[in-house]
């Protein structure tokens, strides 16, 4: 199911912040997260609070940190460093006749000879800016959940008009099923009087017993039966407010395994052709139900 949501705010040492979430449609559920740098070892424990507000979807989080300019770091120069190049410097200018002494300056900027002082964060400062990072987080996930929320309320309109068209092919079906077996009897009769040219020689008891078996194969009403059994299940998940997503799939499975025995075992082109609409309705109705959580 689709959504997006974004929530924001600032950190404790002033920087600014920016959650955005979104989903897809996904059979399961994938939760897959951006952090800068410093920030991975929130991974584990936002993608556990996602999941327990979500069930289903391809769901991605960005997190985008704006960091307030600060004043320079300050430079320091290595004492072991600065040493070794005034060695250096020093000794080279002995070997030249006439030359200067190195310049302090010429020094400084050799690489290595400074450094910026290495400032330890501060572990409570650094809590608090994960805390209010995962708070944000939290927010941004009950925003997803509305906008998939609403995106439901859609969809749960369109999956009861695509079952009430089901559902209406289902009445047509078992109304011209209902004149299956006569139909297969007078079949039977009119190829034996094609094959005998009018001779009766087979006997009604045994013409009887083929009837009955053509009947048997042919008969669609476990099917049927089957069929509003799972339109009936499939508008009580609707009506239930609970995560459907998977049961809905492996109902609409069932679906299309009635559907496609209708179509086999039917004996006239009239249910043939309601056994297709019947086919055609219940993949879009299979196709929506993959967007449901």
């Amino acid at each position: 199911m689709t959504g997006f949501a974004r929530e924001g705010g600032t950190l404790p040492d002033g920087s600014s912040f920016l959650w955005e979430v979104r989903s897809v449609n996904g059979r399961g559920l994938d939760v897959r997260l951006r952090l800068p740098g410093g920030l991975d070892a929130l991974e584990s424990p936002l993608k556990e609070a996602a999941g327990r507000v979500l069930k289903r979807g391809n769901v991605s989080a960005t997190l985008t940190v704006k960091r307030e300019e600060r004043t320079a770091a300050r430079l320091t120069p290595d004492p072991a460093a600065l040493d070794q190049a005034l060695k250096i410097a020093l000794d080279l200018a002995a070997r030249i006749p006439g030359c200067p002494p190195p310049r302090a300056e010429a020094l400084l900027t050799l690489p290595g000879v400074l450094r910026a002082e290495v400032t330890e964060p501060d572990e409570t400062e650094e809590e608090a800016k994960r805390a209010t990072i995962a708070a944000a987080f939290a927010a941004a996930l009950d925003g997803l959940v509305a906008s998939r929320r609403t995106e439901g309320g859609k969809l749960a309109d369109i999956l009861g008009v695509l079952l009430d068209e089901v559902a209406a092919l289902h009445e047509l079906a078992a109304k011209e099923a209902a004149d299956q077996p006569a139909l297969h009897r007078q079949r039977l009769l009119e190829s034996l009087a094609a094959l005998l040219e009018g001779e009766r020689r087979v006997p009604e008891e045994r013409l009887a017993q083929e009837v009955a078996l053509l009947a048997t194969k042919s008969d669609v009403r476990e099917e049927l039966d089957r069929l509003s059994a799972h339109i009936s299940e499939a508008r009580r998940l609707l009506n239930s407010g609970e995560a459907i997503g998977r049961k809905l799939d492996f109902l609409t499975q069932e679906f299309v395994r009635e559907a496609n025995t209708l179509c086999s075992k039917s004996s006239s082109t009239a249910l043939t052709r309601i056994g297709l609409e019947l086919k055609a309705a219940i993949e879009r109705l299979k196709e929506q139900s993959a967007n449901v959580e």
